[in-house]
């Protein structure tokens, strides 16, 4: 039995490799008429692929041709329709970010890993942060803070300090990024249907930026910003058998 498939590469010299070979192998179609798109790449690129592709009833099966790979299954040319046929689908619901930057202009974007807020100065950010509408932390003096899903929790969240969420659950990791004041507040672990809101005070003397997945252009000067999960957008992931996302969660606090 074939599959219609979609083979995606970043512009590495690898990627470009395999794809040349796999295409040569199995044929490739557009991915609007794809069973199934293959991503060849890092994780960045997979979620280039996931972001560019999540109106595509197609789901996405990543091969790491770049460096960690948490996203990705092992590249092997071999039995590829096979390995297909047997992944298991993972669903990741993303994050939904607004923010109003100080010019009034709204800007909208969805996240997979994490909604990040960067100082763009040389001084520290201030936030005050609040949740459901209700005001949780008056000021955050800070480099910066970020929203993560499950899913990200062992990305750019991981690395600030944050802790690593299990797949299943219902929860958004909330983390400071090199917090000065409070001094010891690690951040909040809060329900997925939460709303968080940050708003950025002494805007114009500590200007922060604000980044969805890191994967566009920075939004510059932001005045507030609004997160939460956005439960209608469903992107579809494949894993090799025993590989999906919840083992790599549990492997990697073991590492």
């Amino acid at each position: 039995m074939s599959l219609r498939i979609a083979f995606l590469a970043n512009s590495s010299a690898v990627a470009q490799t395999a794809l040349t070979t796999l295409v040569e192998r199995y044929g490739t179609v557009a991915p609007e008429q794809a069973e199934v798109i293959v991503a060849l790449g890092g994780d960045g690129f997979m979620l280039h692929t996931l972001h560019a592709t999540v109106e595509l009833p197609a789901p996405v099966y990543g091969m790491n041709r770049g460096t960690i790979g948490f996203l990705m299954n092992v590249y092997n040319e071999d039995s590829l329709i096979e390995r297909l046929q047997a992944a298991e689908q993972e669903i990741i619901h993303p994050l939904s970010m607004r923010a109003m930057d100080q010019h009034g202009k709204m800007h909208q974007a969805l996240a997979i890993n994490e909604v990040s807020l960067l100082r763009a100065g040389p001084q520290a950010a201030k936030l005050k942060i609040s949740i459901d509408g209700r005001e949780r932390l008056v000021e955050l003096v800070c480099d910066g803070a970020l929203v993560a899903t499950p899913a990200g929790s062992t990305a750019y969240n991981y690395s600030a300090h944050g802790p690593i969420v299990p797949i299943g659950s219902a929860v958004l990791a909330l983390t400071p990024i090199a917090a000065f004041r409070p001094r010891r507040w690690r951040g909040a672990l809060l329900p997925s249907s939460a709303t968080v809101r940050f708003d950025v005070l002494e805007a114009e003397k500590r200007p922060v930026n604000a980044d969805a997945d890191s994967i566009s252009k920075s939004i510059a000067d932001i005045d507030w910003v609004e997160i939460s999960t956005e439960t209608k957008v469903q992107h579809k992931i494949l894993f090799d058998p025993g590989h999906g996302l919840e083992e790599r969660l549990i492997s990697e606090q073991f590492s």
